[in-house]
C-alpha cells in the first residue's frame, strides 16, 4: 500500500505540472507527433520534431522497441492480467490464480535452481521481465481492467528523464479480486523502479532496478461436490459462492525483493561509434543481483486433504536468499563481431526454521553454498545472416551445471525470415524438489543426494513470413525429468486424498517432446481472420508429461475508422479449443501442479466477444468472456476440481500520456 500511495503522489504531481496533450495522430503509420517548447540552445527553432520513435523501450537483452499506441488483434491477446499472450495457458476462475499449461518451454536460462512454487510465479517479475526506457519527454502508461467482485486491476508506469542520457521509471501493478467461488480472494502488488544512464561520450553505461513484489491468495482446494453442484447445472448453484469447497481457512503468500545493477566502461572506443551503431570498442562490466524470496502456506486447522499434521495450526515457510556477481569483458569489432567473456560468483541460502527427523531419516533445514561459473557469448551480423551463441559452465560448487545455446537466422527479404537454434543444458531441479519441510507429515523430504541433474537438448526451426505465416517446430529431449505426483491408490484417490500423498519424482527414462506452432492472418477488406494452431506429441514410457495434442485459437474480427476517423473500432469473436488430456492437478500447499492420470479434461470450446476502440492514445476494451458457458454444459475445468470462469463482461483501457 505504501508503494501505491507514493506512486499516486508522483502521478498527481506529474499531471499538475505537465503540458497539455499535444498528440496529433499520423494516419499513415498511426504514430504521434509532438509540439514542444522552444529549444533554448537554438532559438531559431520553434519546436522539436519528436515522434513516437523517440520513446524507446529496452529489454533486459537490450532489444529496443518503440512505444506502440496502435490497436491490433495482438494487443487484444495481450490485454490480460499477465499483459502477454496467454495462448499456451489455461487460467483458473479468478484473476491472479494459477494458470495450467497447454504448452511448455522446458529450456531454462539460468544455471541454478529457483525457489519453486511455480504456480504462484506467473505474475512475479524476474530480472528478464524488467524493461528500461529512453524517452524524449515524460511518458505515462496506464492499464486498467475490472476483476471478479470487489476489486480492480491497475498497472501504472511513469518514465521521465533529466537529460537524454538519464532515464528513470517508477511503476506499480496492484489488484484485488474476491472471486466467484468461496474463499478464492487474490491480491498482489508489484512495485518496480528503473534507472538507465549513458554518459555523454558513451563510454560508461549503467542500468539498475529495484522491485518489491507481494502475492497473497486464499486457497479452497477446489470444489468438493462437482457432480452434484457444478456439472449438474443445478440452478440453486448458479451463484458459485454456494458451491462447497474443501476448506475455507488456508492461504499462501509469495514475497520478493530484488536489487539489480549492471554497468560497463569502455576503454577503447571508435570516434565514429554511436549509440545505434556498435562498431569497435573494448569494455569491462559488472553485474550484481541480490534477491530474497519467501513462500508461506498457512492453515488454521489441519485437514485430511493434506494428510496427518505434526502440529496445528499449519505455518510452512520456505526462504531463498541469493547474490550474483559477474565480471565481464566485451570486445566489439565490425569484422569479428561481438565477443563477451565472464566469470560469476553465485551465493545461495535456501532454508527453513528447524530440522526434522521422520521415519525416513533426518531432514536438514538448509541448502547453502557458493558457485563459480565461466561464460562466453558471441554475436555477429554477416549480411542477412545473424549468428549468436552462448555457453556457461559451472566450475565450482555443489549445484554443478552447464548451458549451451546457438542460433542462426537469415533475412531472405523484407517479408521472409528463417532461423534455427539449438539448446543443451544440465541443471538440478528447483529447490523445493530437493528439500522441503512442512507441518504436514507427508510433505517432508530431502533429495539432494538421490536426485540427478535434469539434462535437456532441443532443436528448433522457424519461418516468419508475411506471405505464408509464421511456423515453428521444436523437438526436445529430456532426461531425469522431475515432477510432482500423487502416490495415492485408487481408493484413496476416490476419497479425495490425492494431495495427502504428493511426492517429487524423477523419471528414469527419456522423454521426447515435439511442438509445432503456426499462425497466419487472412484479411478481406475491413474483415480479418487471425489463426493460431499448435500440435504437440510427447513420446514417453510413462505418462509423466501430459499436454493436449491440439490447441487452436481463431478470431474473426472487423476493423474500421468511425465518427469521421475520430475513433478506430475493432470488434469480433475469438474461438479457443484444446483437445482433452490428463490435465495437471493443482496443489495449494506447494503452489505447484502435479501429474495425474485418472481424469481427462478439456475438449470444450471457449468463445469470447469483444469490442475495442482507439481514441487518440487511449485503447478501450470491452469483452464478454466465455459467453457460451450457459449452453455448452458445465464441463469446463482449468484443473481437476477447479472450474474455469463462467460468462462475465469485463472492460478496461490502456492509456498513454505525454508531456
Amino acid at each position: 500500500m505504501r508503494h501505491l500511495l507514493l506512486l499516486l503522489l508522483v502521478f498527481i504531481s506529474h499531471s499538475l505540472f505537465s503540458q497539455n496533450d499535444s498528440l496529433v495522430p499520423s494516419k499513415a503509420q498511426d504514430t504521434v507527433k509532438f509540439s514542444a517548447k522552444k529549444n533554448k540552445k537554438d532559438k531559431k527553432k520553434d519546436s522539436l520534431g519528436i515522434t513516437i520513435r523517440d520513446y524507446k523501450i529496452v529489454s533486459h537483452s537490450r532489444d529496443t522497441t518503440y512505444l506502440d499506441t496502435t490497436l491490433s488483434i495482438q494487443k487484444e491477446y495481450r490485454y490480460n492480467y499477465l499483459r502477454r499472450d496467454d495462448f499456451e495457458l489455461m487460467p483458473f476462475a479468478n484473476v491472479g490464480q494459477p494458470y495450467n499449461h497447454l504448452g511448455l518451454i522446458l529450456e531454462r536460462n539460468t544455471l541454478y535452481p529457483s525457489l519453486g512454487s511455480k504456480a504462484r510465479h506467473f505474475n512475479y517479475m524476474e530480472v528478464e521481465d524488467i524493461s528500461y526506457y529512453n524517452v524524449a519527454t515524460p511518458m505515462t502508461d496506464l492499464f486498467f481492467k475490472t476483476t471478479f467482485e470487489q476489486g480492480q486491476l491497475l498497472d501504472a508506469m511513469l518514465t521521465f528523464n533529466t537529460s537524454r542520457r538519464f532515464n528513470i521509471s517508477i511503476a506499480y501493478k496492484g489488484f484485488r479480486s474476491l472471486g466467484k467461488y468461496s474463499w478464492s480472494q487474490v491480491k498482489s502488488g508489484n512495485f518496480r523502479s528503473t534507472v538507465n544512464y549513458v554518459t555523454e561520450n558513451g563510454r560508461y553505461r549503467l542500468r539498475a532496478h529495484w522491485t518489491s513484489q507481494e502475492m497473497e491468495a486464499e486457497e479452497n482446494g477446489g470444489i468438493s461436490k462437482k457432480e452434484l453442484q457444478f456439472e449438474s447445472n443445478d440452478p440453486d448453484f448458479r451463484d458459485r459462492s454456494r458451491i462447497d469447497v474443501f476448506f475455507t481457512d488456508a492461504q499462501n503468500f509469495l514475497i520478493g525483493k530484488r536489487y539489480f545493477l549492471e554497468h560497463q566502461y569502455r576503454l577503447l572506443k571508435s570516434e565514429t561509434d554511436s549509440v545505434r551503431s556498435k562498431s569497435n570498442y573494448l569494455g569491462f562490466g559488472h553485474v550484481f543481483t541480490y534477491e530474497t524470496k519467501n513462500y508461506q502456506f498457512q492453515q488454521d486447522t489441519e485437514n485430511e486433504y493434506f494428510g496427518d499434521a505434526l502440529v496445528s495450526p499449519i505455518d510452512d515457510a520456505a526462504s531463498l536468499k541469493t547474490m550474483y556477481n559477474e565480471i565481464n569483458a566485451e570486445f566489439s569489432n565490425r569484422t569479428l563481431g561481438v565477443l563477451k567473456a565472464s566469470v560469476n560468483l553465485y551465493s545461495y541460502n535456501y532454508f527453513f526454521n528447524s530440522t526434522i527427523t521422520t521415519g525416513e531419516g533426518f531432514i536438514p533445514n538448509k541448502l547453502r553454498g557458493e558457485e563459480v561459473a565461466l561464460g562466453a557469448k558471441y554475436k555477429k551480423q554477416i549480411g542477412g545472416f545473424m549468428l549468436q551463441g552462448g555457453i556457461a559452465y559451472n566450475i565450482s560448487g555443489k549445484l554443478t551445471g552447464n548451458i549451451m545455446d546457438a542460433s542462426a537466422s537469415f533475412q531472405i527479404n523484407e517479408k521472409n525470415k528463417i532461423s534455427a537454434s539449438i539448446h543443451s543444458s544440465s541443471r538440478l531441479p528447483d529447490f523445493n524438489f530437493l528439500l522441503y519441510q512442512s507441518d504436514y507429515e507427508n510433505y517432508n523430504w530431502y533429495n539432494i543426494e538421490s536426485f540427478d541433474k535434469e539434462r535437456l537438448s532441443s532443436l528448433q526451426f522457424s519461418l516468419e513470413s508475411q506471405v505464408w505465416g509464421n511456423i515453428s517446430a521444436k523437438y526436445t529431449t529430456t532426461d531425469n525429468y522431475t515432477y510432482f505426483t500423487s502416490l495415492a491408490n485408487d481408493e484413496q484417490a476416490g476419497d479425495n486424498l490425492e494431495n495427502a500423498f504428493i511426492k517429487p519424482v524423477q523419471e528414469a527414462n527419456s522423454i521426447n517432446y515435439l511442438k509445432v506452432k503456426y499462425s497466419k492472418e487472412f484479411k478481406f477488406g475491413d474483415w480479418a481472420l487471425s489463426n493460431t494452431l499448435m500440435y504437440q506429441n510427447v513420446t514417453q514410457d510413462n505418462e509423466v508429461l501430459n499436454l493436449p495434442a491440439f490447441v487452436t485459437r481463431n478470431t474473426l474480427y472487423f476493423s474500421k475508422d468511425v465518427f469521421k476517423k475520430a475513433m478506430f473500432l475493432q470488434t469480433g469473436i475469438t474461438f479457443k479449443y484444446f483437445s482433452s488430456y490428463n490435465m495437471d492437478a493443482y496443489n495449494p500447499l506447494l503452489a505447484e501442479f502435479y501429474t495425474q492420470n485418472r481424469e481427462k479434461l478439456g475438449g470444450f470450446p471457449l468463445l469470447d466477444f469483444f469490442i475495442n476502440a482507439k481514441v487518440r492514445t487511449a485503447r478501450i476494451y470491452l469483452k464478454a468472456e466465455h459467453f457460451n458457458s450457459s449452453f455448452t454444459g458445465n464441463s469446463f475445468y482449468a484443473s481437476p476440481n477447479y472450474p474455469y470462469r463462467d460468462f462475465v463482461i469485463r472492460f478496461g483501457l490502456v492509456w498513454n500520456f505525454f508531456s
